[in-house]
């Protein structure tokens, strides 16, 4: 008898966890979905896309030996912009960018849109105008890299993965929908933006 009450308990007891179980699932599954749940995921998004663009600014300035070797840095002298600009080998700009390459007023404008796109997204203010520098200097760099063309200038394969969309357009539209839907609110310094006295006056700047 002892052993059957045991049994009795056991099998009431299961079938309670899995209900249990079933309803937490439910309720994160709602949670996501809720405008709560869209905020959290939207402030995700808002942190990896500014690291993007902090990350670029500082191995550019201080070559963490990543994208930019030792020594290579911005700091210690180097151009952000001359590797990049100097090896463009295809597209409609690719004299232009040459003529860019390596000036200092490029290497300034670059690092400091890199820098002031990354602060911005990452804490949550300036969201608009940050999509618009940053969706500029993406076209930008889309434009140097020419995904259209399936051969370089020299004639060889150009290894483009897709004609139209590649990360820089990605990084752009992730830029505009955070922009659009004012993502700074949630783990960002957005309120406090946007109660300031100018960024009231001028809603552009939100």
């Amino acid at each position: 008898m002892a052993v059957h009450g045991h049994s009795h308990r056991s099998s009431s007891f299961h079938p309670s966890v899995r209900r249990d179980r079933t309803g937490s699932g439910a309720a994160v599954a709602a949670a996501v979905t809720t405008g709560a749940g869209r905020a959290y995921a939207l402030a995700s998004l808002r942190l990896l896309t500014g690291f993007v663009f902090l990350w670029a600014f500082l191995d550019k300035t201080f070559g963490f030996r990543y994208a930019t070797g030792q020594g290579k840095g911005w700091i210690d002298g180097g151009s952000p912009t001359k590797g990049f600009l100097g090896s463009v080998a295809v597209g409609p700009m690719e004299p232009v960018f040459h003529s860019w390459a390596g000036h200092a007023w490029a290497d300034w404008l670059f690092m400091l849109g890199l820098l002031g796109i990354g602060v911005a997204v990452t804490a949550g203010v300036a969201l608009r105008p940050a999509a618009v520098a940053g969706t500029a200097l993406l076209a930008l760099m889309w434009i140097a890299e020419w995904p259209p063309a399936m051969h370089l200038s020299d004639g060889s394969p150009s290894m483009s993965t897709n004609p139209f969309v590649d990360f820089h357009v990605v990084y752009a539209a992730a830029l505009v929908v955070l922009a659009a839907a004012g993502a700074g609110a949630t783990w960002g310094l957005g309120p406090l933006w946007a109660r300031l006295p100018f960024v009231r006056d001028h809603s552009w700047l939100r």
